[in-house]
């Protein structure tokens, strides 16, 4: 496929002579089962699994993916990630971490942004096919072997083996590629992300896709239910945001032109049709000192792009901020009420938010004698209005009326791609915690397919009911096309959630060709909020894609 000048389109691969790599670690695990260095965690550098035998799983911000010989997988840094090999059988696994850097150098000037950008995209993200499991099984032991040699020689060599092995890599995708519409749109987005402090036109992007103009826009169009230009401008603003937060210090001026934008006044006007505030009103707010008291309200400090001064010390959501922003994890609060009221009283936040049901009645007015705290009914209001009540307290209404926005019209384009398909399929949610079955309904991830993609809901699941529990005999005769099951990481939920995988065959088969019965882990996919429901949005169009 060529593009409007008749070369071949840089796609993935455009970056490729601007980027030098650095291996971290290599490592040769033969069960990854039992957990141990890949339990869910959140990504400080790239990552590079490689299947030598056996199968497993993966979950990639939520999203579920195959572990299996024959396909590499790729993961970025900032994504939040589980995996697991199936115990069954042999099993085998090389698990290689890497930087990725740029070799342009920015010109340095006072006020300006880092000239060093780490951590650019690599070109490739997810699974991609290997031609030889043998080949890249030798390349990783070599690999493993010279990297944890003492000898400075043998780690150059570790470094540059690994060049060799994304060669390959990299080798086997680019022959591999479909040519299919959505590789093709995905392949253009990337672009854009990669690109986006440069000038682009549709003409140009167009020409990155291989196709006339005309249908380049109605294509990306239909497939992200925006514009490319109306992409980019978003794009732009998601990064322009990262860079008014609290530890940074640029300039406005400064931080336009960085992502794309000579004119400022106009970059103000972009920015406020984006965000819904003024960037001068969003750098005022993003000073502020907002402690939470409970970690289930951090998925909506998220989605208004707040970093908390202080959270629950067992919640990941904290590591999740220092990498994403390069700053500092928020003070770890104690769970003991008397040291967390001294902890409290020594940062002196702006706000304090808590849940209603985890705040006695003794320590609120000592919260409020600390700062303004605010409690969010966790039972009686929706994940929406549970938004639109924190932006309310912390000043943030705006961005939090952008956002919903923003969802309904992503929901809407989800709905348009999944077609009339829906409406023919009833579907069951349930989660499945040690030997119990709990209907997923209100209050869930439920109401992201139920509410929001209109799927249609199984006879058996009453919406009433915030507790609704079934046996298994129940549940296999229910009227459900399809099921999607919440499996807990216990042994006991693990050996139930087997038992009904192994009779996924004894279902009618999807005449799409597609999974009857798709599941996902219990974190993040039990807490209920703006974040993880945005997440459900986005893997709805793959959670039953055939994994055999």
């Amino acid at each position: 496929m060529n593009n409007n000048n008749g070369n071949p389109p840089a796609g993935a691969f455009g970056q490729l002579d601007q980027m030098w790599f650095r291996l971290r670690s290599s490592e040769q695990n033969s069960s990854l089962t039992g957990g141990c260095s890949l339990r869910l965690q959140f990504l400080e550098s790239h990552l590079l699994l490689i299947p030598v035998s056996g199968r497993g799983w993966i979950t990639v911000d939520g999203k579920y993916g195959e572990l299996r010989a024959g396909a590499a997988f790729v993961c970025l840094p900032g994504q939040l990630i589980e995996a697991c090999l199936d115990g069954s059988d042999e099993t085998n696994i090389y698990i290689l971490r890497f930087d990725v850097f740029s070799q342009r150098n920015l010109p340095v000037q006072p006020g300006w942004i880092s000239s060093t950008e780490p951590q650019l995209p690599f070109s490739l993200e997810g699974e991609t096919a290997m031609s030889s499991t043998v080949t890249y099984s030798k390349h990783c032991e070599a690999i493993t072997a010279s990297l944890g040699s003492t000898d400075p020689l043998q780690q150059l060599l570790a470094q540059s083996r690994f060049y060799e092995l994304l060669y390959s890599l990299l080798s086997d995708a680019r022959q591999s590629e479909p040519d299919d519409t959505d590789t093709i749109m995905e392949r253009v987005k990337a672009y854009i992300e990669q690109h986006y402090r440069e000038e682009l036109s549709i003409t140009l992007l167009a020409g990155e896709a291989g196709i006339s103009v005309r249908h380049f826009i109605r294509l990306f169009k239909h497939k992200y239910g925006l514009s490319a230009i109306e992409y980019l401008t978003e794009y732009r603003i998601r990064q322009a945001r990262s860079l008014m937060l609290p530890h940074s210090n640029y300039e406005l001026k400064d931080i336009a032109a960085y992502v794309g934008y000579k004119d400022v006044p106009y970059f103000r006007r972009k920015f406020k049709q984006i965000t819904g505030v003024a960037p001068a009103t969003f750098m005022r707010n993003a000073k502020l000192k907002i402690a939470v008291c409970h970690g289930s309200l951090i998925g909506a400090l998220l989605t208004l792009n707040i970093i908390p001064c202080a959270a629950p010390a067992d919640h990941p959501w904290a590591e999740y901020y220092r990498r994403k922003y390069e700053t500092d994890a928020a003070l770890p609060l104690a769970r003991e009420d008397t040291l967390r009221l001294e902890q409290l009283t020594v940062l002196r936040p702006d706000y304090i938010l808590g849940l209603e049901t985890s705040v006695s009645r003794g320590m609120l007015p000592q919260l409020q004698e600390i700062a303004p705290t605010f409690l969010v009914s966790s039972l009686q209001t929706d994940w929406r209005t549970q938004l639109h009540f924190i932006g309310e307290c912390v000043g943030r209404a705006p961005e939090a009326a952008a956002w919903l926005n923003n969802y309904e019209r992503k929901a809407k384009s989800i709905r348009a791609q999944l077609g009339q398909e829906p409406a023919m399929n009833k579907l069951l949610l349930a989660r499945i915690s040690g030997q119990s079955i709990t209907v997923l309904s209100t209050g869930s991830l439920a109401e992201v397919f139920y509410d929001d993609l209109h799927f249609i809901q199984a006879s058996i699941v009453d919406r009433r009911l915030s507790n609704q529990t079934i046996t298994p005999e129940e549940l296999w005769s229910a009227d459900a096309d399809k099921l999607l099951f919440i499996v807990d990481e216990d042994a006991a939920s693990q050996a139930v959630w087997s038992a009904f995988r192994d009779r996924e065959s004894l279902l009618p088969p999807d005449p799409a060709g597609f999974s009857r019965i798709g599941h996902l882990p219990s974190y993040p996919w039990t807490e209920y909020n703006s974040f993880t429901q945005e997440l459900v949005l986005d893997s709805a169009l793959t959670l039953w894609r055939n994994r055999t």
